[in-house]
């Protein structure tokens, strides 16, 4: 592992914060009670801005402004065409500002900037493109029905939305649900997590700027105990989206159940197995399996954190890892010869240092890593463990960290049992070059994505979701769309119809 002191700095301005106050009704406004809070840059540990702390008042103010909007306002009305191209000039606005969105989100969250800016943002637009091309495309269905009877189906707004993102993906996460949203007519409030408000309050601007209606999209920071209990508990907001954590998960549905039983969508924790079987390129794949985990510095639900390695390749494939972790440049985001920024904050950076001491206590053996980095600001050594046992707590929980736990295996029957031995069921892989191999373990695992001699697959056509634990219904994909509407049942009488 290699760490980089060089930053971009000198290159790049660092962009002024422009927006730190609440988004209602398409104005920035200071919360109630005027309270703010810390926002923190993780390269150092350092105030970065001061926002609007929003609290139940002000999802009461939020959530008035989305029903008014969706009940009496343009939005849901307009021709699916109009909103098509309010959309798309969304979109060409993301792609405009990319560079700002990109720092934002480096300095908010410790992400790369330079992937955030060529990857990252461009990818986030053109989510936004995908569900602006579907806007127009929303089609009920004829029933053939066995009376004399003519039956339809509307697909109809499913009404105001509540979107509760995390601080991981704080771009993602904003586009794969609004994007969706926006195209079936809704009107929604986000709460962005407390630790990266910045790009979300940026992007609502930017929506408005675009042509989005005052009050279709409001932000609303806070944390999840007050502005987010409020809104998942809110009479009326019509649909939760959540992504985070299974704990909280289980909050959220017990909130929706005991206010008016709205229907919630869960992207929950995962535990991923990474499989590697014997007949593939140890080359090519041992890279694969080192971004797998050290990727987005292993803050990603669908982390390959458990890597599962053949015994006939096991140790070649273990000497190669070490071999790239020994390359790999933590340092600085804004540093374009960095790999890997820092962990999001403190907190997050203690509990992944935490775990990598309860594998040295479970006698893991540590292969690389291991350790904080000196100086200031979250960050922590690629860190991978060797001959891990399934039941360590490092191979069962999620750390959500740059920490590998891998483990041999030796035949088909064993891997699947041992892949599928988790509560969780987000997502898996598979290298394989025997297309029966893939076939049978990619159908075996429970999980919502399985990627064959890839990984992080992600595409706005793909959906994206879990099994057990690892939460419900789907984003990216139509699926990703259907949740935010309604079916709605249409059936006539018809009389002394020619035919049936």
């Amino acid at each position: 592992m290699v760490q980089s002191n060089r930053n971009l700095e000198s290159h790049f301005q660092i962009p002024k914060i422009k927006f730190t106050q609440l988004f209602i009704n398409g104005e920035f406004v200071d919360s109630v009670s005027g309270n703010t809070f810390e926002t923190i840059d993780p390269r150092n540990g350092e105030v970065i801005a001061r926002i609007a702390e929003g609290d139940k008042e002000d999802i009461d103010l939020a959530v008035k402004a989305a029903r008014e909007a969706f009940d009496n306002g343009p939005w849901p009305r307009l021709s699916p065409s109009e909103r098509r191209r309010i959309m798309l000039k969304f979109a060409d606005l993301i792609v405009e500002n990319a560079e700002e969105l990109a720092a934002l989100d480096a300095m908010d969250a410790g992400k790369l900037f330079a992937s955030g800016k060529n990857i990252d943002i461009p990818a986030a637009a053109d989510t936004i493109r995908y569900y602006a091309g579907a806007a127009d495309k929303i089609h009920g269905t004829t029933l053939k029905m066995s009376r004399d009877m003519q039956g339809y189906t509307l697909l109809e707004p499913i009404g105001v939305v509540g979107h509760v993102i995390p601080w991981n993906f704080p771009t993602q996460m904003f586009v794969l649900k609004v994007g969706p949203a926006l195209a079936a007519g809704c009107t929604m409030i986000v709460k962005p997590a407390e630790q990266t408000p910045l790009s979300a309050l940026y992007y609502a601007q930017l929506a408005k700027q675009a042509g989005v209606p005052d009050g279709v999209i409001n932000v609303v920071a806070g944390f999840g105990s007050t502005a987010g209990a409020a809104l998942c508990s809110h009479m009326d907001v019509d649909k939760i989206s959540f992504t985070g954590s299974t704990e909280v998960g289980r909050l959220v549905m017990q909130a929706a159940a005991l206010s008016n039983l709205k229907p919630v969508s869960l992207e929950l924790g995962g535990k991923s197995p990474f499989i590697v079987f014997d007949d593939v390129d140890v080359e090519k794949v041992a890279p694969l399996a080192l971004i797998g985990i050290l990727y987005n510095k292993g803050e990603i639900c669908v982390a390959g954190s458990r890597l599962f390695i053949q015994e006939g390749i096991y140790d070649k494939f273990v000497n190669k890892l070490e071999e790239m972790a020994k390359t790999w440049v933590v340092g600085d985001p804004f540093d374009a010869n960095s790999h890997q920024g820092p962990q999001v904050d403190k907190k997050q950076f203690e509990r992944v240092l935490s775990y990598i001491e309860h594998g040295k206590r479970e006698g893991a053996k540590l292969l690389t890593g291991g350790n904080a980095l000196n100086g200031k600001g979250y960050f922590i050594e690629p860190t991978i463990f060797i001959d891990v046992e399934d039941e360590m707590k490092i191979a069962k929980e999620e750390i959500f960290g740059p920490v590998l736990s891998v483990m041999r295996f030796k035949t088909v029957e064993e891997v699947i049992k041992r892949a599928n031995c988790t509560n969780y069921g987000l997502a898996a892989g598979v290298m394989t070059n025997n297309l029966n191999i893939a076939n049978t373990v990619s159908r075996s695992i429970r999980a919502g994505v399985i990627w064959i001699n890839c990984y992080f697959a992600f595409d706005p056509d793909c959906p994206y979701g879990g099994y057990k634990c690892s939460g419900f219904e789907r984003d990216l994909g139509m699926e990703g769309l259907n949740k935010y509407l309604q079916v709605k049942s249409v059936a006539t009488p018809v009389y002394n119809s020619p035919w049936q």
